[in-house]
């Protein structure tokens, strides 16, 4: 198991002039020059148009009838692990088995 939070380790200038150096060859992604970046401005006020359709259409999930509730609740670790093993939707699966329960 990998550690979390942990942070990478510096580049070395070798790596960081490799990196740069593909950065700069890509002809499909070339930088921004000072003049371009002097006229950018937030997406919603330099398409406004595009920005509400995008905000109509992308606004999110529906609400749902029945909507679930966050909570903190302690597992034996050997139950916790049974369930994660079974890959995404775990947490589905336990809330599948303790409806089924009717404790």
């Amino acid at each position: 198991m990998t550690a979390k939070n942990t942070k990478p380790r510096p580049l070395s200038n070798e790596e960081e002039a490799r990196i740069q150096k593909l950065i700069g060859s890509d002809p499909d992604a070339p930088e921004a020059t000072d003049a371009q970046l002097a006229k950018a401005g937030p997406f919603a006020e330099v398409f406004p148009e595009l920005a509400d359709t995008m905000r109509k259409n992308l606004g999110g999930r529906p609400k749902s009838e029945n909507p679930k509730r966050a909570v903190s609740i302690r597992l034996d670790n050997d139950v916790l692990e049974k369930f994660k093993a079974t890959g995404p939707g775990w947490q589905s699966r336990m809330n599948e088995v303790l409806r089924k329960a009717k404790v």
